[in-house]
């Protein structure tokens, strides 16, 4: 006859409680062990709000090395006929042995250049003032155009002919006057929109058929120019200074404008597009575009480097 175990069920113990004034008194729950070295380690406050934190850099966290290097290269800049290790020094507020090795190094790596015991600036800081005022000529044709994509409420577009290429320098659109997107490459469809046309009637005949020879005219829509004949007559008969219309050429349902700038051997042209229902718009458009253009002109040659 089998046995049957009539004791009752052992209840699971129940879950240790957190130490309270009516819990009674209970044994500490056992620590883990640390080593002596983790024990001399304070952990860090958990109570620090996180907005405490502040994203400021720390003044140990800068590289007092670069800061005073920078402040040396600041007081050779400021001489533009050279200055000696000394008052450079002096002029920094470092001491002479600190300013000599920093000197040294940025000699070495070529922002300084020493002559006769004087520093000057070396091509590396050149080059970085170059780029800078680089980007400066280009903040300022983009604001300009900004400023005429207001004023005419179309995209307006600055190009140049760079070393047998044409090149799209800067754009100014808005979501509500968009760009015309570059379905296919501008510098292969020079024949097809308005801005290499009127690029390419600014070259020589020889440049020309160079440019024509490595980018020969192809339809690409119903209304691009068939041939290379056919698209060197038009440009012969582009007068040097008028603007250059473009109609379904290179995008259906747009139509363009550009108008030639020539400063020097440099070609370029400013531009900008409109939907074809707004083709009444181009030439009075391009005329208030070229008087804008005329009265800064000065600032587009300078900006025609960039």
């Amino acid at each position: 006859m089998a046995t049957v175990d009539t004791a009752p069920a052992q209840s699971p113990a129940p879950p240790l409680q957190r130490s309270s004034a009516s819990a009674g008194t209970r044994l500490p729950p056992a620590q883990p062990r640390t080593s002596p070295a983790e024990a001399r380690t304070p952990l860090p406050d958990a109570r620090i709000p996180l907005e405490a934190v502040s994203s400021e850099p720390h003044p140990t966290t800068l590289i007092g090395s670069v800061q005073r290097a920078m402040r040396l290269l600041e007081a050779v800049a400021a001489r533009q006929h050279g200055a000696p290790a000394k008052q450079l020094a002096r002029e920094a507020g470092l001491a002479l042995p600190t300013a000599y090795h920093l000197l040294r190094t940025l000699v070495h790596e070529g922002y300084l250049c020493r002559d006769k015991g004087l520093f000057f600036l070396g091509e590396a800081a050149e080059r970085l003032g170059s780029s800078g005022a680089q980007q400066k000529r280009r903040s300022t044709v983009s604001e300009t155009l900004a400023q005429w994509r207001d004023s005419i409420g179309a995209p307006v577009y600055y190009a140049v002919y760079r070393d047998g290429e044409i090149e799209v320098v800067c754009v100014a659109d808005t979501p509500g006057n968009p760009a015309v997107e570059e379905w296919a490459d501008f510098r292969e469809t020079g024949h097809a929109h308005a801005i290499g046309q009127c690029l390419l009637s600014q070259l020589d005949e020889k440049a020309r058929r160079d440019h024509l020879d490595r980018y020969p005219v192809q339809s690409i829509t119903p209304y691009t120019v068939r041939d290379n004949v056919s698209l060197l007559r038009r440009l012969e008969r582009t007068g040097r200074m008028e603007p250059v219309i473009e109609r379904q050429e290179y995008a259906l349902g747009t139509v363009c404008a550009a108008l030639p700038i020539t400063v020097g051997t440099t070609a370029a042209a400013m531009a900008f597009s409109l939907p074809l229902h707004q083709a009444d718009r181009l030439l009075p458009t391009a005329r208030q575009l070229q008087g804008e253009i005329g009265r800064l002109l000065g600032t587009l040659a300078i900006s025609i480097s960039i």
